[in-house]
């Protein structure tokens, strides 16, 4: 994929599949037992489906239970699955005494509006601050990434599953976007985004796609590109199916 420096490793960011508690508007936080419904079953497949054509390196999940399944989905159709790892780093924000609280009530609290307007600084009553959330996940995908270069080599792609707030962060600090600007981005349940790390910069591929078939992230010999973003913006993969870029109605970004 020339301008892309493919002599990196491309992280595939995951967000789990909808639960029940995003369906009934609960924010399910660190709450165990929150599964996936009918419809998140179904997206998690889709998700899998699009992936069944790169050889994944890795695949790391949250531990949360939602985030278990939506890997477990992708990884049955893996032709030759990583084993599944967990990893603390890339797991839920802890929303402290929010946790388990419906929306619609958490709406009226007045630190909502800083949630929306200034996450950077915001500490969940009896939980983590915004900004503790975004530095633990970045530091966690930025090792993983590092990791799986140096064990599986240049071009590698692995897949890492995890959550609304911590991918929308992980994909702000990519951008070079300030923690205050990270909820003009919008992960939906199950979509799928890429970012590749590099000595200069990282360089997000897609963000919050729900179809096309990703084949074209399966490693390739190397062409002659150049290093560094290509000028005038490259060629880009051979045939590119176009992915259907999702949203979320309403004026406040939803949490979990």
């Amino acid at each position: 994929m020339p301008g892309y420096s493919p002599g990196m490793a491309t992280m595939v960011l995951i967000r789990h599949g909808r639960t029940t508690a995003n369906a009934t508007g609960v924010l399910a936080g660190r709450t165990p037992g929150v599964e996936l419904d009918e419809t998140g079953r179904a997206q998690a497949q889709r998700a899998g489906e699009r992936l069944a054509g790169v050889p994944l390196a890795a695949v790391v999940t949250s531990p949360m239970l939602r985030c278990c399944q939506t890997a477990e989905a992708v990884l049955a159709q893996q032709p030759a699955p990583p084993v599944l790892e967990t990893d603390d780093g890339v797991t839920e924000c802890d929303y402290g005494d929010w946790q388990g609280g419906a929306l619609k009530d958490l709406a009226g609290e007045p630190l909502w509006r800083t949630v929306q307007t200034q996450p950077s600084a915001v500490t969940f009553p009896g939980g983590e601050s915004m900004a503790g959330m975004q530095a633990r996940a970045v530091a966690a995908v930025r090792r993983l990434d590092a990791r799986v270069e140096a064990e599986h080599g240049p071009g590698a792609v692995w897949a890492v599953v995890s959550h609304g707030d911590i991918i929308k962060s992980v994909l702000a600090d990519a951008l070079g976007l300030h923690l205050d600007l990270f909820q003009r981005i919008g992960v939906d349940p199950a979509s799928i985004s890429m970012v590749r790390y590099t000595e200069q910069r990282p360089y997000v591929l897609a963000s919050n796609t729900h179809a096309g078939d990703l084949a074209w992230l399966a490693p390739k010999p190397d062409t002659d590109a150049a290093e560094g973003a290509a000028v005038g913006g490259g060629a880009g993969p051979d045939e590119p199916v176009p992915a259907r870029p999702g949203g979320s109605p309403g004026s406040a970004a939803p949490l979990g």
